[in-house]
């Protein structure tokens, strides 16, 4: 209690110390290049949509994002296999690749 009483009360001082100066505007965020590489197949579904999941929230993010697959994660890209994915936690691949298609990530096989 006593800790969370000084923490707080250190806090206040240094928004007050920073309310006094000048405010900078902030430096644009920059924008990342990134290559998701995955050989995870059809044995194991969630690692298998890690390279998706994860390329597309980088996607949304504003970031240059590409995929690239190899040895068993080659099979995803046949529409067969992809409707059979079903990643814990995360929805099935056939919709995350919907998504990647639509904001044309691309993917190397």
């Amino acid at each position: 209690m006593l800790r969370r009483q000084l923490l707080s009360r250190l806090a206040g001082l240094s928004f007050l110390a920073a309310s006094g100066a000048k405010a900078e505007p902030a430096a644009p965020k920059k924008k990342l290049k990134v290559m998701m590489k995955s050989a995870w197949g059809s044995d194991d579904p969630t690692r298998a949509s890690f390279a998706f999941v994860h390329g597309l929230a980088l996607a949304e993010a504003g970031h240059e994002v590409q995929i690239f697959l190899t040895g068993e994660a080659t099979y995803l890209m046949r529409k067969a296999t992809a409707a059979e994915i079903h990643p814990i936690g995360w929805p099935p691949l056939m919709e995350t690749l919907e998504k990647v298609k639509a904001r044309q990530i691309p993917i190397y096989s």
